[in-house]
């Protein structure tokens, strides 16, 4: 379509001011903005709509116009209905940089004319639609996907759930999403469901954080026309999701309040009395902790915060009865085929109320290590796998774990690093096999009385008794806190 076709649209009533000897040029697609600077938005051959909300004074039109004449646009319409008129600084900006430039009627809507562009250009040409696209991808915060899919038409966006998040429920949501998730490479044809897969998000590397796109038919048989259309609603997608996901800051907010114990922070949110489940993650290579949220976000129960705290994935899901852990470990089952080799460790506290959420993370923390050290791809661990003493540890403030584990460990581990012995280790595996010398001494390929050396050298540095049950139980504690739960220094001390 070109700029001359405008002028023989009847509705639209639109004159030329400037710019008589460009109006051939081809219009693509059309753009409305009150931005000074959009070329950031524009690839070129748009109708540019704007009705001069960026305009302080004079200046600003060269701004306005060196931007669109920079990006390439065919043309530009406007109308000031403040002044009443169109300035002349626009004018003579347009002459500048031969913008053809028109004037649209007051009574005419900048809707109107988008309508009737649009509708002349898909006429033409079925390839057009992606100027529809392009309007709508700033458009679609108040509008919505659906509104997208329906220019469109027979596309669905799913999750790798098998979550429909807008269009018409496809047939057989779980198998496309596991074809997504499965599939060698995308886009992928599914023949069983004569659909094709696209990523939203084509960069990401775990396919279990991305949304995708199922349309019928097989890809590799589509014009160039339909790929590119499918390309640009890949893009809308991914800015949808993104405008859906803005409780990021303050779900932060409110899992670090949980970890911290910050009991004013949680009657904010409004986390004061109602009971909670705690729920640690972490990924093993893919995916990347804010893949995981997203991950996370999507398999836990109606969570009420997710969110990222270093490289650690937590959240917070009301305990309405269900079995978090049980949901947790199903949903991940199904997207385990989609981590590339990666993996994922979540552990579940029991359930508390606010005063001892920061109990509870610690807990699903004790139970997020336990998974990771075991060699499932997707494992679940639930608080009542812990053994009682980490759960007790779980709810002892952390300036006191640390200050109780460094007057136990760190005289061993100086006298360690100086004398290049092995204290710490021979203390451990003696605790291992229950305080017996031989035992220990086959363990660690040492003689017996070599054993007992170093025993007496950790009593002698640390002023314990180790034949006592206490001072044997809080070294058994400290070496655990030193290790986490993964790392149990065996069946405890006797």
């Amino acid at each position: 379509m070109r700029l001359r076709s405008l002028l023989a649209m009847p509705r639209l009533r639109l004159e030329v001011v400037t710019g008589d000897d460009a109006l051939d040029r081809t219009i693509r697609w059309v753009v409305t903005t009150d931005l000074l600077d959009p070329g950031r938005y524009l690839r070129g051959h748009e109708l540019v709509l704007t009705g001069l909300v960026w305009r302080t004074g004079p200046a600003d039109s060269e701004t306005f116009v060196r931007a669109l004449a920079d990006a390439g646009v065919s043309g530009l319409a406007a109308w000031d209905l403040t002044l009443g008129a169109i300035p002349d600084d626009l004018v003579d900006a347009c002459r500048r940089h031969r913008l053809p430039l028109f004037k649209v009627p007051e009574d005419v809507a900048f809707a109107t004319v988008t309508e009737e562009v649009v509708r002349q250009l898909s006429s033409a040409r079925a390839a057009d639609l992606t100027a529809v696209l392009d309007r709508h991808r700033r458009l679609v915060e108040g509008t919505g996907l659906d509104a997208v899919l329906d220019l469109v038409g027979h596309c669905h966006v799913l999750t790798p759930a098998g979550r429909v998040v807008a269009g018409p429920p496809p047939p057989d949501p779980a198998a496309l999403a596991a074809a997504f998730l499965t599939a060698p490479r995308l886009p992928h044809h599914v023949p069983d469901l004569g659909m094709s897969v696209f990523p939203v998000a084509a960069g990401s590397a775990a396919r279990v954080a991305d949304w995708f796109i199922a349309s019928e038919g097989d890809f590799a048989d589509w014009p160039p026309e339909r790929r590119t259309l499918t390309t640009e609603l890949a893009a809308i997608v991914a800015i949808e999701r993104a405008r859906l996901d803005t409780a990021v800051h303050a779900d932060r907010e409110i899992v670090t309040a949980a970890a911290v114990g910050d009991a004013a922070r949680l009657r904010y949110a409004g986390l004061a009395g109602d009971p909670f489940v705690a729920v640690a993650a972490s990924g093993r290579g893919s995916p990347r902790p804010d893949e995981l949220r997203a991950v996370l976000a999507e398999v836990l129960p109606r969570p009420r915060a997710v969110g990222v705290l270093d490289d650690e994935v937590l959240a917070l899901v009301p305990a309405t009865g269900e079995d978090v852990a049980a949901e947790a470990q199903t949903a991940l089952d199904l997207l385990a085929p989609g981590l590339a080799g990666g993996g994922i460790a979540v552990g579940v506290s029991d359930v508390a109320t606010a005063p001892d959420l920061r109990a509870a993370v610690e807990e699903a923390r004790y139970a997020r290590r336990l998974a990771a050290a075991r060699p499932s791809p997707v494992c679940v661990v639930r608080h009542d796998e812990l053994a009682t003493h980490v759960l007790l540890l779980a709810s002892v403030p952390d300036d006191v774990r640390h200050m109780f584990k460094v007057r136990l460990l760190d005289p061993l581990h100086e006298y360690d690093r100086l004398h290049g012995a092995d204290l710490v280790r021979t203390l451990e595996t003696w605790l291992r096999v229950s305080g017996s010398w031989t035992r220990c001494a086959e363990r660690l390929h040492l003689h017996v009385n070599s054993v007992r050396y170093r025993i007496q050298r950790v009593q002698d540095l640390t002023g314990r008794d180790l034949s006592r049950l206490e001072d044997r139980v809080d070294f058994f504690l400290a070496l655990r806190l030193a290790h986490g739960p993964e790392d149990d220094p065996g069946g405890g001390p006797s």
